[in-house]
């Protein structure tokens, strides 16, 4: 029996209410016990005209107390549930309870175990066996017959697994358990995702005629999973796939170094029906080498995490050269400098015969990521498809100018850029031109952080025809503009030519320490194709123990028992309890062991049609409670109040309580009258003191407040951002931002405060403007930003903000001021930086002018250790910190940079850093700590 979300183990027992009105008048009729007092002699006598006044009935509040508790234990009786649930018609001559705890299990495993718990309470009322099977379990799990209590506890200690699911040897085994029973009921708890010869499974099962089939799945499936994160030439690549879903969804990837900080993020939209996105994460190669992982936000399952293996750490470099081996020449020879530039970061393979036909199909077998090439002219027609299909796959061919590549003519496919015929001499007794030196390195290379030699000269080189594109094939150029190395993309890889030769026969740069950083750069640069564990011929199967496993909840720790070592000559490498997904090896190198392959998809899972009747369950957490006990217990308490209730009208309650009443005020007063008087002090609390202490204990970022409610807005939404990143990125813990009022408020707690000029604010008072000017003399620095760095700038044709900006100076002691030296501290408080850009980038930031800093005529606001009184950039630094609540920057940078942004936050916490340590920075102490972090 079921009333809204009221249900009755025993409805019959509520016929007990039809008794309620007979209670009633029972209790209407009854009147109370007679209430004796004593009397003093005088007032019995004077009420002994009186005729007695005897109570006929009960008072009517009391009846209804009473009727309230009979009603109640009539309610309880009936064995009341409150949210009860539907019985799910499990009968027959057993329940087989399958349950799917495969990765796609973990977000809403505890549902899964309470729609379980349901299944089996229900048995347990009916004295049914249950048998009990995990589809992610070893082959030899133990699934029963148990008994209700068994069953519980099997469930309880079994958790989802980091594996897909086996439903076809479980339902096998679960078949064969059921044998000859008729009238079984089989529940199937699934993930809702379709799996490997799902049909063939489905049709074991039923093969065992059971009466009737409970079938549960998810609502939807909103999963996604990885199957790639790929380390492209300029970029990193993540692909997502999802089941097909008729809704857009958007999603973020975040890539995690090894120590688990967050140092890329991707974003991955799926448009309506589709189920593959992919995203990309551009930032410098150096940066995406230290990718150890990929997680997808909001997915707590194994598929949504992609580790990454050691692959970007040490590669394979195999090298090759027509030139034969002379041990008393070993200087000339072309491989030479190459072996001992590459030899301490890199693994060294050479082929056993000169002759290309064999070597290169040796070299390819061990899967290098680099092949050198060091005097290679023409590459054999028998060998050359295999080498460009290994580049096209990500392999990295390095090449170098011979006398052989001269005769060897142009190949578009092993060669980056078309070559002129014959070689380029400078410096010769017939050559008008000088010996050249290298230039700055292109930004768009990888060399574009090194410094570029100047000690190296070229003196022959092989000269490339000039076309529209060649600037963007070059990484190194001469002091004349032709250029030293190019490259150009293959499919996944890449081949690079240096335009010299690798002995110190046409340059001297093969014998410098800058062609060992040029070649560990394109190294680094390159694929691994041969990664920890790859099987070939020469380089057998390896054996590698776990490491690092993913766990089912994405997390990743520890190996378990269960985890055994991961025999890599297998091809492919399926995931199984045994080969979780994870990390093996060992802290040398590891091989990433990964869920989803690269092929894989996301598909529903399809209920068989079958003529026995089936019930669909939804997963859900038992919510119904027995009021049972609550209901007896309120009924208890009413019939305590009836007792307290019934001696209060017999008189027996008040003069129990008159005597504990007055017992109680004597136990109070006579201690009081022995206590000493404590003095009375006047209050010197002022108005204001409280938010005085607040700001004084916590270090806070402050704005002004314009007026202008968007402005604001936009202000209080940047302080934030920039003291999120600070409590992210620093030990520092600022206090949230406050918005100050330099009419009023106090400025003295702020170090810094942030000042957005508008053209339509009005020009602060005279007032305002001394406490501003008090505040700077006293070691407080205010930030200026105009926020037009595309209408105008300090030295140009002023825009309003900029005129506003110089009204408000006008009335100030302003100091001279200088854009930020290179040398200044505030390019190494924290973060080491050359621009300070924000929303927009290229205005500089101008700052006190640091010469004859110690002149003090020149000097109306002294400056407090070191720090500036003020700043001023037209940048627009607030709008480049501003981020929502979710952390989502509220504006675009321009130009649309996502390193802009980064910069933008680095350029404030060097300036909070700077306003709070000072000239610390520039102490001598630590310039070798300085040296060491810039690699020098």
């Amino acid at each position: 029996m079921s009333w809204l979300p009221l249900s009755f183990g025993a409805p019959m027992v509520l016929w007990g209410l039809v008794a309620l009105p007979v209670i009633w008048w029972l209790l209407r009729f009854t009147p109370p016990q007679p209430q004796k007092e004593v009397f003093p002699p005088l007032k019995i006598l004077a009420r002994v005209l009186r005729s007695e006044d005897t109570p006929n009935r009960s008072p009517w509040w009391l009846t209804l107390l009473r009727l309230l508790m009979a009603g109640l234990v009539i309610f309880a009786l009936a064995d009341p549930v409150w949210n009860p649930r539907e019985r799910i018609p499990v009968g027959g001559s057993l329940l087989a309870l399958v349950v799917d705890n495969g990765w796609a299990s973990a977000p809403d495993w505890n549902k899964r175990v309470a729609t379980a718990e349901r299944l089996i309470n229900d048995a347990e009322k009916k004295e049914m066996p249950i048998i009990l099977a995990f589809t992610a379990e070893k082959a030899n799990q133990q699934i029963g017959p148990y008994s209700a209590g068994d069953a519980r506890s099997r469930l309880n200690a079994v958790q989802p697994r980091p594996v897909p699911v086996d439903r076809e040897g479980v339902f096998l085994a679960v078949a064969n358990t059921i044998g000859q029973r008729t009238g079984a009921t089989i529940a199937l708890l699934t993930d809702g995702l379709a799996a490997k010869d799902d049909d063939k499974a489905f049709a074991t099962l039923l093969a065992a005629k059971p009466a009737n089939i409970v079938w549960a799945a998810p609502d939807r499936l909103d999963m996604v999973g990885l199957t790639a994160a790929d380390n492209g030439l300029d970029r990193f690549s993540v692909t997502a796939i999802r089941a097909p879903a008729g809704v857009p969804r958007a999603m973020t990837a975040g890539a995690f170094d090894e120590k688990g900080r967050r140092i890329g993020d991707a974003a991955l939209t799926f448009r309506p029906g589709e189920a593959v996105a992919s995203g990309e994460i551009v930032v410098p190669f150096e940066l995406r080498n230290d990718f150890a992982a990929i997680s997808l936000d909001g997915e707590n399952h194994a598929a949504g995490v992609r580790l990454l293996d050691g692959t970007a750490k040490r590669r394979r470099v195999a090298l090759l050269s027509q030139a034969p081996t002379d041990d008393t020449r070993q200087l000339l020879s072309p491989l030479y400098y190459i072996r001992r530039a590459l030899e301490p970061s890199a693994d060294i393979i050479e082929p056993k015969s000169p002759d290309l036909q064999e070597a290169i199909p040796q070299l390819l077998e061990q899967k290098p990521a680099v092949i050198v090439l060091g005097d290679v002219g023409t590459v054999p027609d028998a060998v050359r498809e295999p080498l460009i299909k290994w580049m096209q796959n990500g392999g990295t061919l390095i090449r170098f100018a011979s006398t052989r590549l001269l005769t060897a003519g142009n190949d578009d496919e092993l060669l980056p850029v078309k070559l002129r015929l014959g070689e380029r001499l400078l410096g010769g007794a017939l050559s008008w031109t000088e010996p050249q030196k290298v230039t700055e390195f292109p930004s768009n290379g990888p060399f574009a952080k090194l410094a570029p030699p100047q000690d190296v000269t070229v003196s022959r080189q092989i000269l490339a025809e000039p076309t529209p594109t060649l600037a963007e094939h070059t990484w190194a150029t001469l002091a004349d503009g032709t250029p030293l190395v190019t490259a150009d993309s293959r499919g996944k890889g890449i081949v690079v030519l240096f335009h010299i030769t690798p002995s110190a026969t046409w340059s001297n740069l093969p014998i410098s320490g800058s062609f060992v950083e040029m070649l560990r750069a394109i190294v680094q640069l390159s694929r691994n194709q041969g990664a920890v564990g790859a099987s070939t011929e020469n380089a057998p199967a390896a054996t590698l123990p776990p490491y690092r496993m993913i766990g089912a909840d994405g997390q990743i720790g520890p190996p378990s028992g269960e985890a055994k070592p991961l025999q890599t000559g297998k091809a492919p490498l399926p995931v199984t309890i045994e080969n979780p997904p994870g990390l093996y090896g060992t802290e040398n190198g590891v091989f990433a062991h990964n869920l989803l392959p690269a092929d894989a998809t996301l598909a529903p899972i399809s209920r068989p049609t079958v003529s026995i009747p089936v019930v669909t369950e939804s997963y859900a957490v038992d919510e119904q409670q027995d009021i049972k006990g609550p209901l007896l217990f309120a009924a208890l308490a009413l019939l305590i109040v009836d007792g307290l209730v019934v001696l209060w009208l017999t008189g027996l309650w008040r003069r129990a309580a008159g005597r504990m009443t007055a017992a109680a005020v004597a136990l109070i007063i006579l201690p009081a009258l022995f206590l000493p008087v404590p003095p009375a002090f006047a209050s010197d609390a002022k108005p204001g003191d409280q938010q005085a202490i607040d700001a004084a204990t916590v270090t806070r970022i402050a704005y002004v407040l314009t007026g202008n409610s968007s402005i604001d807005a936009v202000s209080r939404a940047g302080m934030g951002g920039l003291t999120r990143f600070l409590r992210e990125k620093t030990a520092l813990e600022p206090g949230d931002p406050t918005g100050v009022n330099i009419e009023s408020d106090d400025l003295a707690f702020y170090p810094l405060i942030y000042w957005p000029v508008d053209a339509n604010v009005p020009v602060p008072s005279q007032s305002a403007i001394a406490r501003i000017d008090e505040y700077m003399k006293n070691g407080g620095t205010v930030l200026f930003d105009t926020r037009d760095q595309f209408a105008a700038t300090l030295d140009a044709s002023a825009s309003p903000a900029t005129q506003r900006l110089r009204d408000i100076l006008g009335t100030l002691n302003v100091p001279p001021l200088e854009p930020v030296p290179s040398d200044h501290v505030l390019t190494k408080s924290f973060y080491i930086l050359n621009e300070f850009p924000g929303r927009y980038a290229g205005s500089p930031l101008w700052v006190e002018a640091s010469l004859e800093a110690s002149n003090p005529g020149n000097r109306p606001v002294r400056t407090g250790d070191g720090v500036t009184p003020i700043m001023i950039t037209s940048n627009d630094f607030a709008g480049a910190w501003a981020e929502d609540e979710n952390g989502n920057p509220l504006f675009p940078t321009v130009p649309s940079d996502p390193m802009q942004r980064i910069y933008a936050f680095r350029a404030g916490v060097n300036i909070i850093m700077y306003m709070l340590t000072g000239n610390y920075k520039s102490d001598q102490v630590h310039v070798p700590d300085l040296l060491e972090r810039l690699g020098q």
